[in-house]
């Protein structure tokens, strides 16, 4: 048995030694999880003994964290855009940074019943977060890798919306019209080393070639095929790739008209007023 305190202090101490930079706040967020309690009461209450089957649990989910294992997959879940979507080691995490891409599409000028495709979807948390937070949208989850899309579909059925999960290559197996696409691609240049939690995570969700931008190149190509291309097209990547990225997309016919942090919105020029 062990109080809160004492192994709020020894799991911290070990993390640190791990190297992992929010030491404290990781072995608080555990405890809070085991304990179904608040931090405040943790802290308020350090005499809470810690014993048995959840002591036990407990210090194994922590050890994973000392290998630098993302907490999110630790806990199962992860939080984006207010909401908590199913997430482990067949998909990325949702980064913070992602939800700029639902900000921006809140703003665009869209027509009553907006279909949207999530491509490259993951978890499916970005189409399904534009799903409930755009009214009346309806929205598609495309994704390559199979196991990915497979989580995909658990936050579809937590949620209940009526999102279609579909395995493709980008667009490559949907003829269907869309209004906008939301395209958070892999766009992590092959020669970059990523740190040791993104080392748990899906390759084929990081890597985007020599520059980073072969997959989106790819996309842009399938639309400028398309014989339906969306109107908009919301892209996240480096902020020194976007100059190329608004290359890439100039190709395909369309012009970037907004830009923030890592998102970057295209349009098509004709359509615009």
């Amino acid at each position: 048995m062990m109080d809160s305190a004492a192994f709020l202090d020894n799991w911290t101490e070990k993390l640190q030694r791990a190297g992992i930079g929010t030491a404290r706040l990781d072995v608080l967020v555990l405890l809070e999880d085991c304990l179904r309690t608040s931090r405040a009461h943790i802290l308020a209450h350090p005499e809470t003994p810690i014993q048995g089957l959840p002591l036990k649990r407990l210090s194994a989910k922590l050890a994973r964290r000392a290998r630098h294992e993302p907490l999110a997959y630790i806990r199962g879940f992860s939080e984006f855009y207010g909401r908590q979507f199913k997430i482990d080691r067949r998909v990325l995490q949702p980064r913070p940074e992602s939800e700029t891409m639902i900000e921006l599409l809140k703003t665009l000028r869209l027509p009553i019943n907006p279909r949207i495709a999530d491509v490259g979807a993951g978890s499916g948390a970005l189409g399904i977060t534009a799903m409930l937070e755009v009214p009346r949208a309806v929205t598609d989850l495309f994704e390559i890798d199979e196991n990915a899309l497979k989580v995909a579909e658990l936050n579809v059925k937590k949620y209940r919306v009526s999102a279609r999960c579909v395995f493709s290559d980008l667009l490559r197996a949907s003829r269907d019209a869309y209004d906008v696409i939301l395209a958070n691609l892999p766009y992590v240049p092959s020669y970059h080393h990523v740190n040791e939690a993104a080392g748990h995570e899906p390759r084929l969700a990081i890597y985007g070639g020599g520059d980073g931008l072969e997959i989106y190149r790819r996309l842009f190509n399938q639309l400028a095929e398309h014989y339906s291309p969306p109107q908009f097209v919301l892209t996240e990547s480096l902020p020194n790739q976007h100059a190329r990225l608004a290359d890439i997309a100039a190709g395909a016919g369309y012009r970037e008209t907004a830009r923030r942090d890592f998102i970057q919105v295209f349009e098509i020029p004709k359509i615009l007023d």
